[in-house]
C-alpha cells in the first residue's frame, strides 16, 4: 500500500476536524493514564476509537480487559487493533493475495493450451510435408520446413516459460497454504480452538440479518476462575480453558458454532433452535459435561479440582442486534452467578 493510500485510509478512519479530534483525545488520554496504558500508536488508536463510541463491541472488550487484568496485555492490544482498527485493510490484503494466485493459475492454463496447440501444429506440418511428394510449388517444402522450425523454436520457448510457471506455482502453493492457515488462525482462539470473538460477532450478525427466528445465544462463564488461577497457577488455568473448549466442540449440534468471548467466558450460537426451552436444555447438557471435568496434576494424576460454569440463555427477537442479544444473554448469565453459580438462567 502506497503512502497516499495509507494517508487516505487514516483519513477514512479518523475524519474528525481539529476541535473534534482534540475533544476525543481529552477523553482518551485520561483513560489511558487511569489504567497505566503505555502511550504508543496502537493504544492511542484503540482508546481514541473507544472515546468515539462507534464500536460498541470494542468498548465492551476494552472494559472487560482492564477489569480482568492489572495491566493492559500487549497481545490483547495487538489483537484488538487488528480486529477493530485495521480489519478492512487486512481483508483487502487477503483479497489481493488471492487475486494474484488466481492470475498465475489462469496464466498457466493458457500457456499450457498454447504449448499443446503449437505441438499439434507441428505435427500437422509434418504430415503436410510427407504428403507433398510432388508439390505444386517447388518452394513449398522449404517454406513448410522453415515454418516447422519456427514453430519448434516457439514451442521450446513456451515450454521453458511453462517450466518457470510451474516453479512459481509451487512457490504460490506454499504461500497459499500459509495464507489458508493464517486465515483459519485468524478465526480461531489459539488456546481453545473454538472461534474467536471477532468471528463470533460477524457470524451472529449474519445469523440475525438472515433470519433471527430460531437463533439462540448461550453464554457461559467458568465459576471462580480467578481463584483457580491464583491457587493452581496459569498453566492449569489454561488446561481448564482447553478442556472447556473441547467440550464445546464435541457437544455442538448441527448449525451451531462456539466461540471464546474473552477470558473464561464462552458463547454458542444456536441455529434452527425450536424455542427457549430447547436452548436451555442444550445449555444444561453443557453444564453437566463441564461439571464432570476433573483437573488432575501432571505426573501424579491427583484430582485437584472440579470445574463448574454458569450459563445465560436468550432467544433472538425480530429487532435484535448483536449487542442487544448479547446484553440479554449476559444479563441472564450474571443472574445465574448471583443465584449461586453452576446453573442455567
Amino acid at each position: 500500500m502506497s503512502q497516499s493510500q495509507l494517508h487516505a485510509t487514516a483519513l477514512a478512519l479518523y475524519p474528525e476536524d481539529y476541535r473534534e479530534a482534540a475533544a476525543l483525545l481529552k477523553q482518551a488520554v485520561p483513560l489511558m493514564v487511569r489504567h497505566n496504558i503505555a502511550p504508543n500508536p496502537v493504544h492511542y488508536a484503540l482508546w481514541y476509537t473507544y472515546s468515539k463510541g462507534l464500536e460498541p463491541e470494542l468498548n465492551r472488550h476494552l472494559d472487560r480487559v482492564v477489569k480482568d487484568f492489572d495491566y493492559f496485555p500487549p497481545d490483547s492490544a495487538s489483537k484488538l487493533f487488528r480486529d477493530y482498527i485495521i480489519r478492512d485493510e487486512l481483508e483487502d490484503a487477503r483479497a489481493g493475495q488471492l487475486q494474484a494466485i488466481n492470475l498465475v493459475d489462469g496464466m498457466e492454463r493458457h500457456v499450457t493450451q498454447s504449448v499443446n496447440g503449437s505441438l499439434n501444429f507441428q505435427t500437422s506440418l509434418g504430415h503436410c510435408l510427407q504428403m507433398l511428394a510432388e508439390p505444386v510449388d517447388e518452394r513449398l517444402p522449404t517454406l513448410l520446413s522453415e515454418l516447422q522450425h519456427s514453430t519448434q523454436v516457439m514451442h521450446d520457448q513456451q515450454e521453458r516459460f511453462l517450466s518457470q510457471l510451474h516453479s512459481a506455482q509451487n512457490e504460490i502453493k506454499s504461500l497459499r497454504d500459509k495464507l489458508e492457515r493464517a486465515q483459519l488462525a485468524a478465526t480461531l482462539d489459539g488456546l481453545t480452538q473454538v472461534l474467536n470473538r471477532n468471528t463470533f460477532s460477524r457470524l451472529l450478525e449474519q445469523a440475525l440479518s438472515t433470519d433471527a427466528q430460531g437463533v439462540a445465544l448461550v453464554m457461559l462463564d467458568i465459576d471462580h476462575f480467578k481463584q483457580f488461577n491464583d491457587q493452581y497457577g496459569h498453566p492449569l488455568g489454561d488446561r481448564v480453558l482447553e478442556h472447556v473448549g473441547q467440550v464445546l466442540r464435541t457437544a455442538l449440534p448441527p448449525q451451531a458454532v462456539a466461540a471464546r468471548y474473552g477470558g473464561e467466558e464462552f458463547c454458542v450460537i444456536l441455529r434452527d433452535c425450536a424455542d427457549l426451552s430447547a436452548a436451555r436444555d442444550f445449555a444444561e447438557v453443557l453444564r453437566q459435561k463441564i461439571q464432570a471435568l476433573r483437573i488432575k496434576a501432571r505426573g501424579t494424576n491427583e484430582v485437584l479440582d472440579t470445574v463448574t460454569a454458569s450459563f445465560g440463555v436468550a432467544m433472538a427477537e425480530a429487532r435484535d442486534t448483536v449487542e442487544s442479544l448479547v446484553v440479554r444473554a449476559d444479563d441472564a448469565l450474571y443472574q445465574a452467578k448471583r443465584s449461586g453459580r453452576n446453573r442455567v438462567v
